[in-house]
């Protein structure tokens, strides 16, 4: 047969197709052309992921959260080490093995690597850096990585669409942990309401926008695409992220919750996530995600689900009782129920559409 020839490629030439997890509905594909990944990797050999990297691999190969540290040390020539499955004392077993330097992760699995009762036994001094993204990092989390691993720890939040692009370093800011970090090199942030007017900076509304990387559109679904976009009153086009939030006077960008996710109570709007940072700091709890239900008084009312450390027999009332005495008048929960776990996509973000699904009719 005829050898295969070298096609010329530009920089706008479609790279791949991503689908979205789709947590609020049907997954869209992401086209990504190459100056969209060209961009991406430059950035990310800012933060060692080059030559150097040995870049320990535990999520979805088809997750934009994946591609985001795997293209970069596979083009700077780094060595990627693959888990088929992720298995926190697996991970920590190859982390040692193989002196890994580098690992993308999602919150969750930050959590279930601390809790391995083993975890201090193994030597991760080759750590420089630790990524994660996918939902926001909880302060919590961090505190204790911070305390008990080695490296550094860089949150990124930022859509696969593009457009949003923030990054928290860690160690600079231990007091922006709630933060997401700030817009980085050639991003650019803003807040508007539910009509879409610019919000001032401190206030809380919908997160929009625009970095130097950002898709060429959903394949086939050009109403989407439109309806994803914000026009700035300068008339630049702006990516809506869905996620509710604010942005403090420096300029970090703190994450409150899925704009479909916020529940309103009463006239109030309540964010899932102040809620679950109560319960978090309950001494029982591991895990948590709070939720929406009906309310015949108040239209909805959140309600929280728990998941019990081993061994904590708290019971419901108990951290209900305790949760609603640190909240506002206006956030306190109906209720509490114990579950075993959370349910979660493939890549780690909280499945709360299934968790809503059995209360509302």
């Amino acid at each position: 047969g005829s050898e295969a020839r070298p096609v010329p490629v530009t920089l706008d030439d479609p790279f791949n197709i991503i689908y979205s997890s789709g947590t609020t509905g049907t997954p869209k594909g992401i086209l990504h052309d190459y100056r969209f990944r060209q961009r991406q990797m430059v950035r990310m050999s800012r933060f060692g992921l080059d030559g150097d990297a040995i870049n320990l691999v535990s999520t979805p190969m088809y997750s934009n959260t994946t591609l985001v540290s795997v293209l970069p040390t596979l083009f700077y020539g780094g060595t990627l080490v693959l888990m088929a499955k992720f298995d926190a004392r697996r991970f920590l077993e190859m982390a040692e093995r193989y002196r890994v330097t580098h690992a993308m992760l999602v919150p969750v699995q930050y959590q279930r690597i601390l809790a391995d009762p083993e975890f201090d036994r193994f030597d991760l001094s080759a750590f420089q850096l630790k990524l994660c993204t996918s939902a926001p990092l909880r302060a919590n989390v961090i505190r204790e990585a911070m305390e008990r691993w080695p490296g550094n720890i860089r949150e990124v939040y930022g859509l696969t669409e593009g457009g949003i692009s923030t990054s928290l370093d860690c160690v600079a800011h231990p007091d922006k942990w709630d933060s997401v970090g700030k817009p980085t090199e050639g991003a650019e942030v803003r807040v508007i309401d539910e009509e879409g007017n610019e919000l001032p900076q401190g206030e809380t509304g919908e997160i929009v926008g625009r970095a130097i990387s950002m898709m060429r559109g959903y394949i086939n679904r050009e109403e989407q695409t439109q309806t994803m976009l914000w026009t700035s009153p300068e008339g630049l086009a702006f990516y809506r992220s869905g996620d509710m939030g604010r942005v403090d006077e420096e300029g970090f960008v703190y994450i409150l919750d899925r704009r479909k996710d916020m529940i309103i109570s009463g006239g109030f709007n309540i964010y899932a996530v102040d809620l679950e940072t109560v319960l978090l700091a309950h001494p029982a709890v591991a895990d948590v995600a709070v939720i929406g239900i009906p309310s015949e008084q108040w239209g909805e009312t959140p309600l929280g689900l728990v998941v019990r450390k081993p061994g904590c027999t708290e019971t419901e009332a108990e951290i209900l009782e305790w949760a609603n005495d640190r909240l506002g008048k206006a956030q306190r929960l109906a209720a509490i129920e114990c579950r075993p776990d959370l349910p979660r996509s493939t890549i780690g973000k909280v499945l709360k559409r299934e968790l809503r699904a059995p209360y509302w009719p």
